[in-house]
């Protein structure tokens, strides 16, 4: 007989596996390439072409719909116009398909930023995968114009993620004016 652990299980058990970002600031971000949603409309997303456009807030989080998950959508819903003030782009990324993207990117992201699926070769490039499920962990990467990785944090806690990555989107901005 074959057991499924719920996923709230699961990210119970996961939570006392120590996680970092394997991919190190300093590293050359991997492209994405796959399909995303805003206001519950699907576009195709291209990590270096939202790079064209100034630094990209990219983070990895575990499902759609979850608690810890819609938390932190709310928390990114709340602070993209600051974001967009520094010249920011902010994506999430999860493994979920594109139908249930379209869903939560009304109702959690409150149709202020985009969300993407993220391939289980993206979850793998970036080093995310949760060592549980085949999902990614909650990893927060700020990733410059040239594509270089300028701060990385990982925590499956939500509370955290947005305030460190607009302090280092900050910090970038200060560096690089205008």
């Amino acid at each position: 007989m074959i057991r499924l652990v719920p996923l709230s299980a699961a990210l119970a058990l996961a939570a006392g596996v120590s996680a970092s970002a394997a991919l190190p600031v300093g590293a050359k971000a991997p492209d994405i390439a796959t399909q995303a949603s805003l206001a519950g409309k699907p576009f195709p997303f291209r990590l270096s072409n939202a790079l064209r456009n100034g630094p990209v807030v990219l983070y990895f989080y575990p499902a759609a719909f979850t608690s810890g998950c819609t938390v932190e959508a709310h928390d990114f819903a709340e602070a993209t116009p600051e974001f967009a003030k520094l010249g920011a782009t902010v994506i999430g990324m999860s493994a979920d398909p594109i139908d249930t993207l379209n869903r939560f990117s009304v109702s959690d992201c409150r149709s202020k930023f985009a969300v993407g699926s993220a391939s289980k070769q993206t979850i793998a490039a970036y080093d995310v995968k949760l060592p549980v499920l085949a999902r990614s962990n909650r990893t927060s990467f700020v990733i410059a114009p040239d594509g270089k990785i300028v701060f990385a944090y990982t925590a499956l806690d939500a509370a955290g993620h947005v305030d460190k990555t607009l302090a280092a989107v900050k910090a970038w901005r200060a560096a690089h004016p205008g």
